[in-house]
């Protein structure tokens, strides 16, 4: 019997096979218990000998086969699996592999549902730091633009201010410009000449210093051009430039 099941891969072919083993000792066992009944109760007219002990053994076989065939029935009734018919273990299998593949395709639709949120964040993200580097710029264009602005603002207005509005006494001006030399108004005067004319500063230097060298005499010929109410020669000394012999 063993034989004749494990014949073959199918399982269906198999649970067939079985059946037909089971059925066929079925039959077999039926037979063998007519023919045994035949005989016990022919054997008080028929002159035989005696077969107790044999039949007796026979009768253990055949109960120990209906026992391991009753055995079988009842794993068969209790195994769905063994149960069920070729076309019904066909209908299951196509049913989990389709629960199978819907839980599959509901899997992949979850994991795509991920992907498009996550990149949706990632582009947020992006996009916000892109904004931020963009304010930081505009930011920085905005107090470089402000700086130059100021800048500019305050070399203009108030030399604007000081010439067109404050009153010439203030001395705004030239206040403003002996601050930005950083230095007393006359020396940033001076400073300021000889820059503009170098020559004509050079003269007015000389000069300065022949007036100062010969103040009392040119004093007294000025007292002299008062009184006579003319010009009069007068006599001064003008110094050799430093350096020459």
């Amino acid at each position: 019997m063993d034989d004749d099941i494990q014949e073959g891969g199918d399982p269906a072919e198999a649970f067939d096979r079985l059946r037909a083993v089971i059925e066929g000792q079925d039959r077999e066992l039926a037979l063998l218990r007519r023919a045994v009944e035949g005989l016990a109760a022919e054997r008080a007219h028929i002159d035989v000998p005696d077969y107790s002990e044999t039949l007796g053994r026979m009768q253990q076989g055949v109960d120990a086969t209906a026992e391991r065939i009753a055995v079988i029935n009842d794993v068969i009734a209790r195994s769905p699996a063994l149960a069920m018919t070729p076309e019904q273990m066909a209908q299951r299998i196509a049913a989990a592999g389709n629960a199978a593949r819907r839980e599959d395709q509901a899997a992949l639709a979850k994991a795509g549902e991920d992907k498009v949120r996550v990149m949706a964040e990632l582009r947020a993200i992006a996009g916000s730091a892109w904004t931020r580097a963009d304010q930081k710029n505009r930011q920085l264009c905005f107090g470089l633009g402000g700086a130059a602005i100021g800048i500019l603002a305050w070399t203009i207005l108030p030399g604007l201010v000081a010439r067109e509005i404050a009153p010439a006494s203030w001395q705004w001006p030239e206040r403003m410009a002996a601050r930005t030399l950083d230095l007393p108004m006359w020396e940033s005067g001076q400073r300021m000449m000889r820059t503009a004319a170098p020559d004509a500063f050079a003269n007015i230097a000389a000069g300065d210093r022949i007036v100062t060298a010969n103040r009392e005499a040119l004093e007294a010929c000025r007292k002299r051009a008062n009184r006579a109410r003319e010009a009069v020669r007068c006599t001064v000394n003008v110094e050799a430039d430093k350096g020459t012999r």
